[in-house]
């Protein structure tokens, strides 16, 4: 015992740390963590320290980095000579705050990685699939309540109010934690939301008037007038093999919309207008790009366009619904399913996309061109199996060549995008 007193006071003394005195009432139990190596020889369990002078002054907590602690002219560290162990200590109090296991390696504790962190692929399909799911359910439940309860317009505004009740109810709780949002902020977003609104007004117009898979056939169309807006309204140049890679699409919805069988005007200049917001909508996005995560920027666009949707909602359907429009869908499904319609819509709604924000942010451009055009393929494909909708061949033909335009545009813009990004890298490194 007297030796290992004398090495250890020797240790202290030698170190030039004669002003750190270690006392059983003046170190916190879970600054350190110590570990005793002892002789064969000795049967003690624990280290004493010779008494040393107590000085009257106020003790002064040590902070320590998380690096393992090293003394002057050594070169190891006290971790390899298996006294002090100070990374372990750390890295558990770090998973102790994170309630995360640890995993301790030649010494040293890692925290265990989380299940999205292992297994990104799986994840990654999972949204995908969700996506996909969330927004097949929807366009078919919602051209069901429009069979009947035909008004587009209230509609829209249901799909809205329960979103934004369910962003709410989640800030409430913290899933997601509530970005702040100031004026600066608010004006930024206001025409991406009105221009979110025109495009889902519209949109829900379409599908109320025509067939779900003519409406997404038109809608198509929407890259066409993301060109255009690029190359006439910034002044962007748009190289020539994507401009050809357009024909087919237009030629394709030419095809389909002659001898679509539910064609009507409504629904054809409806779905064109809501080609048009949401162009406009992707170039405001680009404008008011900020540092807010897509949870709650799509949370707060979805609160000022519900202000958007109000007025038309009230002046233009208002009346039919308290007359008639309301009494005539509950006397048809009963008051139950209405509501529980209308509240299914609205959240399958928002949750695919949200789920499509959240899926386009974990994968790269080409993956997420594909993907928005194998989403256009399979709400297509079930409305027509769901609804028995009868399309002629050329429709068929029309719809096929549009699809297939849709996917060759995407993957060569998808591929200039990633030329310009490794190009504006490469000078970096």
């Amino acid at each position: 015992m007297a030796s290992i007193t004398n090495a250890a006071h020797t240790l202290v003394t030698n170190s030039r740390l004669s002003s750190l005195y270690l006392s059983t009432n003046k170190v916190l139990p879970s600054c350190l963590l110590l570990k005793t190596r002892s002789s064969a020889s000795s049967r003690a369990s624990s280290l004493a320290f010779s008494p040393l002078p107590d000085k009257n002054k106020a003790w002064v907590p040590v902070g320590f980095s998380g690096k393992p602690l090293t003394l002057a002219g050594w070169n190891q560290t006290l971790r390899r000579r298996g006294q002090v162990e100070f990374p372990v200590a750390a890295a558990a109090a770090a998973a102790d705050a994170d309630d995360r296991e640890i995993e301790i390696s030649d010494g040293y504790a890692k925290p265990s990685k989380s299940f999205a962190e292992r297994f990104p692929a799986l994840v990654t399909g999972f949204f995908f699939f969700m996506w996909y799911f969330l927004n097949v359910i929807f366009n078919i439940l919602n051209k069901k309540v429009y069979n009947y309860f035909p008004y587009p317009y209230f509609v829209s505004v249901i799909h809205l109010v329960v979103g934004v009740v369910y962003c709410l109810v989640c800030w409430a709780v913290g899933l997601p934690k509530r970005a702040p949002i100031d004026k600066e902020l608010l004006v930024l977003l206001t025409p991406v939301a009105f221009c979110h609104a025109l495009g889902h007004v519209m949109s829900n117009v379409s599908f109320a008037a025509v067939a779900v898979s003519f409406t997404h056939t038109i809608k198509a169309l929407e890259p066409f007038f993301n060109a255009a807006a690029s190359q006439f309204v910034l002044g962007h140049q748009i190289p020539l093999p994507l401009w050809l890679s357009l024909a087919p699409v237009v030629i394709g919805v030419s095809m389909a919309s002659l001898t679509e069988l539910s064609f009507n005007w409504t629904g054809f200049i409806s779905a064109m207008i809501s080609n048009i917001a949401f162009t406009y909508r992707s170039i405001y996005s680009k404008k008011a790009m900020t540092g807010m995560d897509s949870t709650n920027v799509y949370a707060y666009i979805s609160i000022i366009a519900l202000f958007f949707c109000l007025p038309p909602a009230i002046f233009i359907e208002g009346p039919q619904l308290m007359q008639h429009g309301f009494r005539d869908a509950i006397a048809k499904v009963g008051l139950v399913k209405f509501l529980s319609d209308l509240f299914w819509i609205g959240m399958f709604y928002h949750l695919y996309n949200q789920l499509a924000t959240n899926t386009l942010e974990r994968v790269a451009p080409l993956t997420h061109a594909v993907g928005n055009v194998l989403k256009r393929v399979f709400v297509i494909g079930f409305s027509i199996v769901v609804f028995g909708n009868k399309i002629s061949t050329q429709t068929g033909i029309g719809t096929a060549i549009a699809i297939a335009g849709v996917a060759i545009y995407s993957l060569i813009k998808a591929n200039m995008e990633e030329q310009k990004r490794k190009a504006a890298l490469s000078p970096a490194s």
